[in-house]
């Protein structure tokens, strides 16, 4: 029996497609800023800070070991637009030192949506139903397995809540998220 993991009351109201969900930061003052400096200029030498405390965080939380590590895909005109997958780079370090695999076209992203940090909370989720699939030649790959998903920031979850049920329908056995920074609840200290 391991420790029981907290959940927030929106979760016990809810379930999300997760089974775990690990973050090392909250999104504030000054890990906000170096975020958005790494995920919008390229600051890649922002990399090995960030990782460091999310592979801390990942340690801490005696996470299980997933058979394989995805970061979250962008569209190409997001990537033509920020010239590199923040995710991609953070997940191809940490599958390094840990010893994961990380294949980062087995997740796709077919539809280019209106960016996330934009939105209200409601409208996040409808806005990436749909956008995600698993590389129709690579699926079998998945199936049977257990995913960490990787991502910079997670703000409602709807993303990596809807990659989840992308991959879980796919026949994935297990999910969890591997999270930079969380936005905190509004009402949080």
């Amino acid at each position: 029996m391991g420790r029981p993991r907290p959940q927030c009351g929106r979760c016990l109201v809810e379930a999300p497609p997760l089974d775990r969900t690990v973050t090392a930061l909250d999104y504030r003052f000054p890990w906000d800023g170096l975020l958005q400096h790494f995920k919008y200029h390229q600051a890649l030498e922002l990399r090995e800070s960030l990782l460091e405390r999310l592979n801390s965080a990942l340690s801490a939380a005696e996470v299980a070991t997933p058979d394989w590590l995805l970061p979250v895909p962008l569209s190409p005109a997001r990537l033509r637009e920020r010239g590199y997958n923040q995710s991609h780079e953070l997940a191809k370090s940490l599958a390094r030192r840990r010893g994961l695999r990380c294949e980062p076209e087995l997740l796709l992203r077919v539809r280019h949506n209106e960016r996330q940090a934009g939105l209200k909370l409601e409208a996040r989720a409808a806005n990436v139903r749909g956008v995600f699939a698993i590389d129709p030649l690579r699926a079998a790959r998945l199936r049977g397995s257990s995913v960490a998903l990787l991502d910079d920031v997670m703000t409602s979850g709807s993303t990596l809540y809807e990659i989840a049920r992308v991959l879980l329908q796919a026949g994935v056995m297990s999910v969890q998220a591997w999270v930079v920074a969380r936005t905190p609840e509004p009402g949080d200290e």
